[in-house]
């Protein structure tokens, strides 16, 4: 995906993602597959780029040092899930359980503050019901993560 942003917001983007990006847990994520051919690693960047156009969009209201974050962590979970054995079991599956894994090692690795750990554990509503997304950042996370999961899947 081409970014589009100016020179100024491509530079902010940057800066603010350097730091997980550079960190070799997070480019770990480049070798499992999220969607289609495209992996965990630039199926989060998707994201977060989506999610820092929307808000752009939508008047630049984010906090973009939670935003994007969140977004390039939302999926942190560092494990192959089509190795996974498929459960029956709706709590067991992966598209319940990976938010809840992210958010631990986001914890663990980056010391991730309380509203990056929501915008973690809250990307997959509604599916995970409970976690309802509460905040701007959060809600823009689980958007981002559903219009790019849609893209990836049917692009050839």
């Amino acid at each position: 995906m081409k970014p589009n942003l100016s020179k100024k917001e491509l530079q902010e983007f940057n800066d603010i993602l350097s730091p997980y990006l550079s960190h070799p847990k997070v480019r770990e994520m480049k070798d499992y597959c999220a969607h289609g051919r495209i992996s965990v690693l630039q199926h989060s960047l998707n994201v977060a780029l989506t999610a820092y156009r929307l808000d752009r969009m939508l008047g630049k209201k984010a906090d973009l040092h939670v935003l994007l974050p969140g977004a390039i962590l939302h999926d942190f979970y560092l494990y192959d899930w089509h190795d996974k054995p498929l459960s029956i079991h709706i709590f067991q599956m992966h598209g319940y359980t990976h938010p809840f894994e992210a958010c631990k090692n986001a914890v663990e690795v980056f010391q991730a503050d309380d509203k990056t750990q929501e915008v973690i554990r809250c990307h997959m509503w509604p599916l995970t019901l409970r976690n309802i997304p509460r905040h701007r950042e959060a809600v823009l996370v689980c958007i981002a993560d559903k219009l790019c999961a849609l893209r990836e899947t049917f692009q050839r």
